[in-house]
């Protein structure tokens, strides 16, 4: 077996012993999970845009915390906008 980090055997050991259990909506986090991989996978168009980095930190962070790469949300974002399913929230 490949070297693992002491992170990665903790995981290996509380799966071994039955210490872990299923999250809520595992089912649903898989699946928008497969729907990123797939969406990634069939763009063929790239484009270059310019801008602030706070706004491009602000974005990382938010791919950060959902587990997908900051392009993948970037794109996603963008595809709602264009679907008509994203709007401005009303103050």
């Amino acid at each position: 077996m490949n070297k693992l980090d002491r992170e990665e055997r903790e995981i290996l050991e509380a799966f071994e012993a039955g210490r872990t259990q299923s999250v809520k909506n595992a089912l649903d986090t898989k699946k928008r999970h497969e729907a990123y991989a797939e969406a990634m996978f069939k763009k063929d168009a790239r484009i270059n845009i310019r801008i602030t980095s706070r706004d491009l930190r602000g974005l990382q962070k938010k791919a950060l915390a959902d587990g997908i790469p900051y392009q993948t949300l970037v794109a996603s974002i963008l595809h709602k906008y264009v679907e008509g399913r994203l709007h401005e929230r009303s103050e």
